[in-house]
């Protein structure tokens, strides 16, 4: 990266109290333990209530990341949301954010890449630092996918649970932070992952909602290729731009959408499998929430420590696909501001 190094100096994440197990799912669909549990490898994932949206999320994982870097509201220059599940069409949820926070100062913009999301809004900010625009930028990757879940579909709604994770960014030491970026896309192949209904393509009527079509449809097999191909990939490539190697990475945060497809990545790297941050276990399929979600559940439980070479991978709707390589910068401390 060219300018001024940035890196990640605050976390936080937050998840819904509400669990739904797989037992819970074999009670209304067509579907078992053994079954989700070997082709997916979770066990359970988080449901926002009726009456929580996605800034709700996203206030709370805010509060915690901007308390881990010190930060106040008050003195956030830009907000970035990532996610495909927001409050509204418009206003965006980072506005939402930004006045409930009360970061009075604050830019404010959602970015849409689905499950990438995070990766292409952590890219994002980072730019604005790295350019000398803003100091302290919070980016958060959010989603409340169950909300869209068509739970008459067995191929899609074992997958899928609700979460928000933020990150502030700031600058930081010469080497330290983020070293590189991967971002790519495969729009001709949009449609294998897609909400059909809602925008203006087609707009809601009642022909939509008695055809199920506001919610997810996945071509789950096709969408397992490219996620396979792409994800090694995209995190080789980071780390040679990076100028480093796969037996430099500490740390593997993957978007977390399915054990096998974290395995693969995992062959790919050729790294030991104790170097890989996963949790999608317990949280499911959260979008543009599970790299965040992750990586912060890392870093307070202490595993990741300053120095540490950290990669993070991702693929999701669009199709879109996303990598950072990064070297963990201490929080808040030996900062270029």
């Amino acid at each position: 990266m060219l300018g001024r190094s940035v890196g990640i100096v605050g976390v936080g994440s937050y998840l819904p109290e509400k669990v739904i197990t797989n037992a819970d799912l074999e009670k209304i669909v067509d579907t078992n333990d053994e079954w989700i549990v070997s082709r997916t490898g979770i066990s359970q994932r988080h449901q926002a209530d009726e009456d929580t949206a996605l800034s709700d999320l996203c206030i709370e994982a805010a509060k915690l990341a901007l308390a881990d870097a010190k930060v106040k509201p008050e003195d956030l220059d830009l907000i970035i949301v990532a996610t495909v599940t927001a409050d509204y069409a418009f206003p965006s949820a980072s506005c939402l954010v930004q006045g409930k926070l009360g970061a009075t100062k604050a830019a404010a913009f959602d970015l849409g890449a689905g499950c990438s999301g995070f990766m292409y809004a952590i890219a994002t900010g980072s730019q604005f630092i790295a350019n000398g625009v803003y100091d302290n930028v919070l980016v958060i990757g959010a989603d409340i996918l169950t909300k869209i879940t068509d739970y008459t579909d067995r191929g899609t709604c074992i997958l899928f649970g609700d979460g928000a994770g933020a990150a502030v960014l700031q600058p930081v030491a010469t080497g330290e932070g983020m070293l590189s970026f991967v971002l790519g896309s495969n729009g001709e192949n949009g449609e294998l992952l897609i909400q059909p209904a809602g925008g203006s393509r087609r707009p809601a009527s009642v022909e939509s909602v008695e055809a199920r079509q506001h919610y997810i449809k996945m071509a789950g097999n096709e969408v397992y290729k490219f996620a396979v191909r792409t994800m090694g990939e995209a995190a080789v490539e980071s780390l040679v731009k990076a100028g480093l190697q796969e037996s430099d990475v500490d740390f593997l945060v993957p978007h977390q959408a399915n054990i096998r497809i974290v395995d693969a990545a995992v062959k790919r790297l050729g790294i030991d499998r104790d170097k890989v941050i996963v949790n999608l276990d317990r949280c499911g399929n959260m979008s543009a929430a599970s790299i965040p979600v992750a990586l912060d559940e890392a870093v307070k439980t202490g595993k990741i420590h300053k120095g540490d070479v950290v990669v993070m991978v991702g693929f999701g709707a669009g199709l879109t696909y996303g990598a950072c390589t990064m070297r963990w910068a201490r929080n808040g401390e030996e900062t270029n501001v």
